[in-house]
């Protein structure tokens, strides 16, 4: 298994990721845990200020959206899908609404099993990071758990992918308008002794099989 897990976009260290991919370059970008922002929105915002799959083609990757919602209650076709690709990257928004889109889909569990078999990688900022914990307990502290969306239900889940055994508090001591929450959060978790990982915007957590964690 190989996460790349970062505070912000794809941090400051690519050459990672590259290294990590082994010369691979197909790159399916989950954006949905911006789904409770209108499309409209959300389009403007990438072709005026950042789009992560333009930041990944940029990158010398080739990237292309993957809308979970078009899988909902078809997971047969979602593993289909994802075969297609080396790395899945998910990006920041609200984790809840993320972790929702995941069961929907069942990408939890294809993505379980298409990484026991080595056959993909897993990354993502942010939420898309926080979801790999065991559990989003805590989380709410910095990201709202009733967020809500079209065609999303009101229960929360709250159970990660479980694809490490700790859990990640993003934009720790960062220039972002959510460090001051980040700080809190991991003081929750410092509290309850659970074992966790503060990122720094600009950080990146990698598990390597072969090397364990590293935090570059």
């Amino acid at each position: 298994m190989r996460p790349y897990l970062s505070s912000y976009r794809l941090g400051s260290c690519l050459s990672q990721l590259n290294s990590l991919l082994r010369g691979q370059k197909k790159i399916a970008v989950i954006k949905n845990a911006l789904d409770m922002i209108p499309d409209q929105k959300r389009n403007e915002y990438e072709k005026n200020v950042y789009s992560p799959v333009q930041e990944l083609v940029h990158s010398g990757y080739a990237a292309e959206d993957l809308d979970l919602r078009q899988y909902f209650n078809f997971p047969g076709e979602l593993e289909e899908k994802l075969l297609q690709f080396d790395f899945v990257w998910a990006i920041g928004g609200n984790a809840f609404l993320l972790r929702k889109a995941m069961k929907y889909s069942g990408f939890d569990s294809v993505i379980a099993k298409l990484l026991a078999s080595d056959n993909i990688a897993y990354g993502g900022f942010s939420a898309g990071a926080v979801v790999a914990a065991p559990s989003l307990r805590g989380i709410e502290i910095m990201d709202d758990p009733n967020t809500e969306a079209s065609n999303y239900d009101s229960e929360v889940i709250w159970d990660g992918l479980n694809l490490i055994d700790f859990h990640i508090v993003p934009h720790f001591q960062s220039d972002h308008s959510e460090a001051h929450l980040a700080a809190l959060a991991a003081a929750h978790y410092e509290n309850l002794r659970t074992p966790y990982q503060a990122l720094r915007d600009g950080e990146v957590l990698i598990v390597d099989g072969e090397q364990g964690l590293r935090k570059i």
